[in-house]
């Protein structure tokens, strides 16, 4: 079962005392180690569906403590989402995880990353391949309707250790369907691969195990990954990151950048355990 908290309204004029400080307006525990929270959105800050930025709290001696964490909020969102682990004795998230409506944050509103579309070549079917907290770009892209008009098909591939860890992605997809902007793409485009790696669940194994198998190409009933029509995102631990780039250059794919859009692009600057 979910954590709701802090449901109640912020104040309509905070008292902002951080630098660059922004106000949490909610906060969600998903499970004992992943929450998401949503803060204001400052008024000038422009981003591409997928970025991150640097956001974080002071530490015991006054000085920013800060980390990248990717906006899991479309672009055209008044607020903007993050997605996060609870590491108990992360520098960062050993307090993150205690911030509460009202509370401020620090926000630097300088938002850079290569998960965005503009990264790639234009393709049929673009690939989200994310473990944990690394579906947190693509909960973003997910709601851009950019993504649906760009592409014929989505398929959004996510890995987590237990079941109750897929909740956040699970609960993002079926709301959906009923979105005004995107809900029709949607339900015509995305399709939703969720995996367990250590408990039971109608879909099983790592993200790497699937494509090189080709269960999940089965399951769907869609053709094998070629360069020619498929197109890839990946966040995840470094050694994630690793292993799937291994993976799709095995079916292809190179890997782009914003300066020189290919197949697939990674983003090296998740935040992993530790923080």
């Amino acid at each position: 079962m979910t954590e709701q908290t802090n449901v109640n309204q912020i104040p309509s004029t905070p008292v902002k005392t951080l630098p660059d400080a922004q106000t949490v307006t909610a906060v969600h525990h998903w499970t004992d180690r992943l929450f998401s929270f949503r803060v204001t959105r400052p008024r000038t800050l422009r981003f591409r569906s997928g970025e991150f930025v640097m956001i974080g709290l002071l530490d015991d001696k006054g000085k920013p403590l800060l980390r990248a964490y990717s906006i899991a909020s479309p672009a055209w969102d008044e607020e903007l989402e993050f997605y996060s682990i609870k590491v108990p004795d992360g520098p960062l998230t050993s307090r993150l995880q205690h911030i509460q409506v009202g509370d401020e944050i620090i926000l630097r509103p300088k938002p850079v990353g290569t998960l965005v579309l503009d990264a790639l070549l234009p393709g049929h079917r673009l690939w989200f391949l994310a473990t944990g907290t690394g579906i947190a770009p693509f909960a973003s892209l997910m709601r851009d309707p950019d993504t649906y008009e760009r592409y014929d098909e989505v398929v959004m591939m996510h890995t987590c250790r237990t079941v109750e860890e897929l909740e956040y992605g699970r609960e993002l997809v079926a709301a959906l369907k009923d979105d005004p902007l995107i809900g029709e793409m949607a339900a015509e485009k995305l399709r939703y691969y969720p995996t367990t790696t250590r408990e039971d669940s109608p879909h099983m194994g790592r993200i790497t195990d699937n494509l090189t198998s080709g269960k999940v190409f089965a399951d769907l009933g869609i053709p094998p990954m070629d360069a020619g029509h498929d197109r890839a995102m990946v966040c995840g631990s470094l050694a994630f990151n690793v292993d799937v780039k291994a993976v799709l250059e095995g079916f292809g794919l190179r890997e782009g950048a914003n300066s020189e859009p290919l197949e697939y692009v990674v983003e090296k600057a998740f935040v992993g355990d530790g923080i």
